[in-house]
This record gives C-alpha cells, sequence and structure tokens, in this order.
C-alpha cells in the first residue's frame, strides 16, 4: 500500500527568458518577437504605467471613486495580449487593462468609465476600472472573484461547436484560486476539452492574505495537473517569458482542443487598490526591492534598447506625450455629461416589472424634491 507524498522536494521550475537586467539567458528557447511589437509592448507598458499613476492622483484628489493599478504586473497583461489574435474572446480579472490598451481601446475611453459619463459603455453604472469592450472581445470586468472562470469554459466550448480558430484566455489572481468557481472552471474545461486558457497571475497577495495562508501547494501550477490540464510556470516580470507561454499556449489549445494552465509568478508593487494600505501587512523594504530591482518595465526597456530598437530621446517624447494626452483625456472626461437617470433601469427588462416603475418613481421625486443633496448635472 502506497500513498500519494502531500509534497514534494522538486519544485516546478519556472519558466524565463530575460535576466533580471535585461540580458538575454544563455541557450533559452523563446518566441521570437518583431522589432514593431516589441516597442508596441514596451510603448503600452510605460503608457499603462503612467495612466495608473494619474488615475491614482485623481483618485487621492476626489475626482474619482476608486481605482486599482497594475504596477509591477504590466508585463503580464500586455505580453499575453501580444500573444493573442484580436477574436481571442478576453474574461479579465480587473488588473488586465493592458489587453484593451492593446487592443485599441483609447486613453478617453478609460477616463470615460472611470468617470461615469455619458460617453462610459457602461453608462455610469459600474465602478471605475471596471471596462469591458465588445468591439475588442473583452468581456466586462466584475468585481466578484472567479465567478469568469466557469463562464470562460463555456464560451471557449461554444467556439469548438462553431470550429473557431480562437480560444478563450481567463485571467484570475492567486487569491481567486481559492474560491469554488476556479475548481469548477478547470474541471468543466478539461471533461469538455474547451480551448481556453486560465492564466493566473500569483502576486503573492490576496489583498493581505499571503499565498502561505492560501495554500500548502507548490504555487497555482500544479493544481492544473489535478484537473487533467497541461500547465505551466512563467516568470510574470519577464515580458518575453509571458509572450513566449502564451503565444505556445494558444497554438495547443486551438489546434489541440485543450485547455491550459499559465501560473505567472510576479508582485504587486501597489496597494490592492485605493481602499487598501499594503504597507500594514508587507514590509516596505520588500515593496522598494520589486519595484527597482524586479521592475518588469525597466527590465524589458533594457532589452529592446540594448538589441538598439529604443532610444532615450523616444523614451522622453513617449512619456510626454502619454501624460499630456491623459491630463486632456480626463479634463473633457470631467466636462462630459453624466448619464441620465433612466439608465439605472435600462437593460434588464424588456418591459420593466411595476416595482423596477416604482422604483424610479420614487427616485426622480427624491432628487426633486432634494436636489442639494444630489449633484447638479444629474438629468431628472
Amino acid at each position: 500500500m502506497s500513498f500519494i507524498s502531500e509534497s514534494s522536494q522538486t519544485r516546478v521550475p519556472c519558466y524565463r527568458v530575460l535576466e533580471d537586467d535585461g540580458d538575454l539567458i544563455s541557450d533559452c528557447d523563446f518566441q521570437q518577437v518583431s522589432k514593431e511589437d516589441a516597442v508596441k509592448m514596451y510603448s503600452n507598458m510605460v503608457t499603462l504605467q503612467i495612466m495608473d499613476n494619474i488615475f491614482y492622483e485623481a483618485q487621492r484628489q476626489g475626482r474619482i471613486s476608486f481605482y486599482l493599478t497594475s504596477a509591477g504586473e504590466e508585463a503580464i497583461s500586455i505580453a499575453s495580449a501580444a500573444a493573442l489574435s484580436e477574436q481571442d474572446i478576453i474574461l479579465p480579472q480587473y488588473r488586465e487593462p493592458g489587453v484593451l490598451l492593446w487592443r485599441g481601446f483609447t486613453l478617453q475611453e478609460f477616463a470615460d468609465q472611470c468617470f461615469g459619463n455619458k460617453a462610459d459603455y457602461g453608462k455610469g453604472r459600474q465602478m471605475p476600472i471596471h471596462y469591458g469592450s465588445k468591439k475588442h472581445n473583452f468581456f466586462t470586468i466584475s468585481s466578484p472573484i472567479a465567478t469568469q472562470l466557469p463562464q470562460a469554459a463555456g464560451i471557449a466550448y461554444s467556439l469548438k461547436m462553431d470550429n473557431k480558430k480562437a480560444c478563450v484566455v481567463s485571467y484570475i489572481g492567486d487569491g481567486g484560486t481559492s474560491e469554488g468557481d476556479f475548481h469548477a472552471g478547470l474541471n468543466f474545461a478539461a471533461v469538455m476539452e474547451a480551448p481556453v486558457i486560465f492564466f493566473c497571475r500569483n502576486n503573492g497577495w490576496a489583498i493581505s492574505t499571503n499565498v502561505s495562508e492560501q495554500f500548502r501547494s507548490d504555487g497555482i501550477v500544479v493544481k492544473g495537473r489535478a484537473y487533467g490540464i497541461r500547465s505551466i510556470r512563467v516568470d510574470g516580470n519577464d515580458a518575453l517569458a509571458v509572450y513566449s507561454a502564451v503565444s505556445a499556449a494558444r497554438e495547443m489549445a486551438i489546434n489541440e482542443q485543450r485547455p491550459i494552465l499559465i501560473e505567472a509568478l510576479t508582485y504587486r508593487v501597489g496597494h490592492h487598490s485605493t481602499s487598501d494600505d499594503s504597507t500594514k501587512y508587507r514590509q516596505l523594504d520588500e515593496i522598494v526591492y520589486w519595484k527597482k530591482d524586479r521592475n518588469p518595465v525597466n527590465r524589458f526597456r533594457n532589452w529592446v534598447q540594448n538589441i538598439g530598437w529604443w532610444s532615450e530621446q523616444q523614451e522622453t517624447q513617449l512619456r510626454n506625450s502619454v501624460r499630456k494626452q491623459l491630463l486632456e483625456a480626463i479634463q473633457v472626461a470631467e466636462k462630459t455629461e453624466k448619464p441620465p437617470l433612466s439608465e439605472l433601469f435600462t437593460d434588464v427588462y424588456d418591459h420593466p416589472p411595476s416595482n423596477l416603475e416604482e422604483q424610479e418613481k420614487h427616485l426622480r421625486e427624491t432628487v426633486t424634491r432634494r436636489p442639494k443633496d444630489y449633484p447638479s448635472d444629474i438629468s431628472v
């Protein structure tokens, strides 16, 4: 009689292409990236970095109600997006604006959503950073954790039924793997042999809960094996490694009609959100180390610069241009009207039920009776 051991002395290796200083690891096999794509990847990473800083400041100034950054994880969303086709369907968690940025979502569209104005595709009904775009095959972000994973398995199965040459990519954080939907989603996908990539950003912290308090397994990658899913662990701060792993995963998912699990090891440099203070549960020197020595933006910049695809002049021009565009986008978003109150009650029922009509009537009466308690630009 023999029991399978609860642990193994051998950890699953982590796939890397670039050293921390941006030099290529010798004899490393990776997917070649064109100069055009490499420059776009780096430009998008810088844009995302600046966008996060400016929107974070806007929230601190009280101009928007909430924000959440991708600081330290810029390589994950952008490098993975670069390896995908625009026909591939994205089900994000909430730290994937880089995918939208890569697919052409404009800075004005980001600003309109965060300010919840009439130009916001969600009609002002979502929290800031809950982006969505039908045009870009990007499902609207939803706050509940991991609910998108079973949905991803179902959508991927529909692609399979329709013989589409596309896959679904569903992102999740390490904290989301503690949810039941994570296990349901993986099991559904494995049994149905659905072309879906489950991409887990293991950044070490589920808000204030460290991974050591979440599971005793060797990270996330081994969970795929339990469900019969091909899996890989990759350095999430290495843009070339992420690009290569997702390129290979996409090819397997579509050509072999199977799910793939990717665990990207990274670190959330910023607070979990504007509602969090991460210095309360982790050491400042730990944050500084990852911000300076393991920065994915600096690492990729060194590589594109070392091979002659980037220069200091381009860097200065890019940063000045992005900052100017963002400040202008925020000014426009702030001046744009909010959606009318009626939009709070649309898009759910073909014919609104009586209780919903009663709620709308009550709200309008309240706004009319107490106008000082509501913004002056609300359209009654």
